[in-house]
């Protein structure tokens, strides 16, 4: 079990695969991108799958979210995936993904094993969104996306972050979309995850700018605490249901009393929460031939030693050393 001195016990992993990414948002990285980590600081398919495989069957870990960086990047990720579902027990698998190449690989994931995805798409204006990525792929991530409702990935979950001055007036009408679509929408704000540390609290669009804007053209009836467990995001059924609607609101509503996630990223090291500054490092440790009860003990003292919150709520907050790309959202 992996618990914290908050009595937070934390069953879902979210595993980056890698730090490369082939879109550049402006919330993520600068236009030239990053130093990529070296081949040999990645861990390889093994290790990861030796990790997950220690997390589930010592740790009580019940789901796996593969993150990056893109994920579909991994030359590997099928086979991992694949591995992965043959664990016993089988942890529940999902993907966050920006879409492009989802169409080509879908099919296979959901074969190997691979339960669901996550889609990021922040506009349906292929110009605001060449403007907001720096790369002319918009249509790669429609067709992504009907792929994926096609190979059974459901639910298709789409992730928007609405940024001021490109799309913040487009929640109604990326709520439309989905709907029609069978999609569910979740608006994420904007959080403090670029490496050029451009971001701004009070620039953001919060969740009640957000409900607001959606509410001019819908009815939304909020969900229970109850129905929500440990999960990110507040929902809300869309005009009487079926279809719902999602915000995570980690900056002006943080939900760090019921986390319940442990982060793994691409170099090996363990991060109690996304904006943690400090890792433990398990790479080391596998590659020194350590068995697996020592790997997970490590583990465990890293997850007792998390703080209550993630201190986005405090305005004097710092961004984090690492980018997301490195750390994995």
């Amino acid at each position: 079990m992996l618990i914290d001195t908050y009595d937070r016990v934390a069953t879902d992993l979210r595993v980056s695969l890698t730090d490369k990414c082939n879109l550049r948002c402006t919330y993520c990285m600068p236009e030239e991108g990053l130093q990529w980590l070296g081949k040999s600081e990645l861990l390889s398919d093994d290790e990861i799958v030796r990790l997950i495989r220690i997390a589930v069957t010592r740790l009580g870990i019940t789901e796996v979210r593969f993150t990056g960086g893109e994920p579909l990047l991994r030359p590997g990720l099928v086979s991992i995936v694949e591995q992965c579902a043959a664990l016993t027990p089988r942890p529940r698998m999902s993907l966050t993904t920006n879409g492009i190449g989802l169409k080509r690989t879908a099919t296979a994931l959901k074969a190997a094993g691979l339960d669901r995805v996550n889609v990021s798409l922040d506009t349906l204006r292929p110009d605001v969104f060449k403007t907001l990525t720096r790369r002319d792929r918009h249509r790669d991530v429609l067709d992504g996306l009907e792929a994926a409702r096609e190979a059974g990935l459901t639910p298709v979950k789409v992730n928007s972050v609405l940024m001021p001055g490109l799309n913040e007036d487009e929640a109604p009408e990326l709520l439309a979309w989905a709907v029609a679509h069978d999609y569910e929408l979740r608006f994420i704000e904007q959080m403090p995850l670029d490496a050029q540390h451009g971001w701004k609290r009070d620039g953001m669009i919060t969740a009640g700018d957000i409900l607001a804007s959606l509410r001019t053209r819908f009815t939304l009836t909020a969900e229970s605490d109850e129905s929500r467990g440990s999960a990110p995001a507040e929902r809300w059924t869309v005009d009487g249901g079926p279809h719902r609607v999602g915000v995570i609101a980690s900056v002006t509503r943080p939900f760090c009393r019921a986390c319940d996630r442990t982060r793994l990223t691409a170099d090996g090291q363990v991060r109690t929460c996304l904006f943690a500054r400090e890792e433990t490092d398990l790479r080391g440790a596998l590659r020194g031939d350590a068995p697996d009860e020592e790997i997970a003990e490590l583990w465990r003292t890293a997850m007792w030693g998390k703080k209550a919150g993630s201190g986005l709520d405090d305005p004097s907050f710092l961004q984090p050393d690492r980018p997301m790309s490195a750390i994995g959202g």
